[in-house]
Formats: C-alpha cells, structure tokens, sequence
C-alpha cells in the first residue's frame, strides 16, 4: 500500500501552544476551506482537555475532519491516519472547498507531504519458508541473500534482525524492487514553492510562557477529572493515549507518585521539551516556510499574512504529486 504526496492542500503546523487553532479558524474562512486536524492526540474521543481540541463553537464555524475518531484503547498507526486523511481530502474537494491541514504532529505532516510505501501486505507462507531457510543454513544466511538484491536494506539493517530482513526480502519477492529504493521515493523533500506549508515561529522565551499558560488552563478546565473518567472504563487505555503528553502524568499522580503542584510542573517541563523537539522536526523538512510570531499579531492578521505569502503561485492539481 502506498499513498502519494499532498500537494495541493493547505498546511498550518507549529508548536503545541502556538496559536495554530486560532489562526487556522481564520485562515480556514479566508481560503473557503475544510479544516483536517493533524493531531495524533486529537484522534482520541474523550480526552479533550489534555489535548486541547477545538471547542464546539469552533468546529460549528468551520467544517473539522479526523477529530474524535477512536477510544482511548485503541490504537491508530501513521498508515491509517495518512489513508483516512486522503479519503477526507478528496470529499472536501468534491464539495469544491480547500482543504487546511492542521496540527503539529510532525510525522502526520511528512507523511502527508512525502507520501507513505507500507509495501504489500504481510505474506505469512512466504515469512514462514524465509524462516525455515535461516534456520537450515548458517546464521547470517537471509542477510547474505538480502545484500545481493538490495545491498542498501542489508547496509542499514543487522544480520540478527531477522524481523526486518525478512521483511524486506519479502517485499522484493513480491514486487521485484528493493525496499530501500521504493522508501527512498516517499522520501523526497519537495521544495517550499511547490507547497503550501506554514509553521508559526515563535522566540523560544515567549512560546515557553504561553507553554505554561496553557497547562495552567488545562488543570483548571479539568485535566485530572478527565482522566479518572477514562481510567474508569472497563477497557484499559492503550499504551499510545496513556503515554500522551499531559495524561501520563496525571495518571502517575492518581497513582500517588506525584502530588498535584509537582504533576502540573512536570507537565509544563514536559510540553517544553516536546515543543523544542517539534521545532527540530519542522525544521528537518525542507517544505516548511517559518512565519515569524509576536505577541502583538492577532489571528486575523496572521492568516492574512499566510495566505498573502501564497499569493502569485499557482498551485497543482488537486490529487497531483
């Protein structure tokens, strides 16, 4: 399965705490748009507080897509949100408006953007026999076979990792490429011009304070009570919402680790290191373009901008890579 790049749609990312939601709502209703979250978090039904969705009221002055889409016990991999974000993005053309991705989860935007291979599905027979082949021959056997047909997998991956190797040796019987050729073309940086991707930019000093504003908020909206009610349910939390920024920690001070002045101090130094990842990360893609923010720009005015720094290029075909 692979899915091509995304080229013809909007994109508005940055930090957590960086304003992306107001300023999407305006940039939204300039463009004549749909809004499609790109939030890992967001996903999840139930944990609104700690990930701070938008609002209702927001979502009824503009169309949103991929919110509240599973259960805090269930899982969703970068495959399904990149398939489900195509399905949305073809209906939201088919009713002729624009679409606006929005969130900062930075793997959901590379993959949007450099297209996703996940290879043909899983051949149980043909793992079995590559199985039994390693294990009739001296170790190191399939690694060996896998550096004839694709020496660059058989460069990167150890001899042991059998997993990987077998996987890749999988994909070449079934395709007849290599592995590492066809997850090189979902690799390409596109060039800034030929995208529309825009990530708020704030000095590091003031994102930090709006940073801690925020947690502040999200403990007084009801943070810990939104836990305890999902802790509540009959099924478990899965190990990707439980370790969700915000809710780890909580759920370790109801587990009595951490008292609750100490629990909102870890969240706020947590969040900061998560945003300085997420600016690393940003930074990794050449499409990004960086929108300089100050506390003095209302969203109104910054969606103006964004969408001024568009203006004379013509953009691709919808569906088009």
């Amino acid at each position: 399965m692979s899915f091509a790049p995304l080229l013809d749609c909007w994109y508005l990312t940055g930090p957590t705490a960086s304003g992306k939601t107001a300023v999407g709502l305006h940039l939204a209703q300039r463009l004549g748009a749909e809004i499609v979250s790109m939030d890992s978090m967001a996903l999840y039904r139930a944990m609104d507080v700690g990930t701070a969705k938008p609002t209702p009221a927001e979502r009824s002055v503009v169309a949103h897509h991929l919110i509240d889409v599973i259960d805090p016990d269930q899982q969703y991999s970068l495959a399904q949100y990149v398939e489900a974000a195509h399905r949305a993005a073809a209906a939201i053309r088919g009713r002729g408006r624009q679409v606006l991705f929005l969130g900062g989860a930075p793997l959901y935007l590379k993959g949007l953007l450099r297209g996703l291979f996940e290879g043909p599905p899983a051949d149980w027979q043909l793992r079995r026999r590559l199985q039994q082949e390693e294990t009739a021959h001296e170790p190191g056997h399939l690694h060996r076979r896998l550096a004839q047909c694709d020496p660059d997998s058989a460069a990167r991956l150890h001899p042991n990792d059998t997993r990987r190797v077998v996987r890749a040796l999988e994909v070449f019987e079934k395709t007849g490429t290599p592995i590492s050729r066809l997850q090189r073309q979902f690799e390409v940086a596109h060039p800034p011009e030929a995208c529309r991707v825009v990530v708020l930019d704030w000095p590091r000093e003031e994102l930090y304070a709006r940073i801690d504003r925020r947690v502040d908020a999200m403990f007084d909206a009801g943070l810990v009570d939104e836990v305890r009610a999902i802790l509540d349910r009959p099924e478990p939390m899965s190990r990707t919402a439980g370790q969700a920024l915000g809710y780890r920690e909580v759920i370790e001070h109801l587990d009595g680790q951490c008292d609750l002045p100490a629990t909102i101090e870890r969240v706020k130094t947590h969040t900061r290191q998560f945003a300085k990842r997420q600016g690393t990360w940003f930074r990794s893609l050449g499409e990004c373009r960086f929108l300089e923010m100050t506390a003095s720009l209302e969203p109104a005015d910054v969606a103006r901008r964004i969408e001024a720094m568009f203006a004379d290029r013509v953009p691709p075909a919808p569906g088009s890579t």
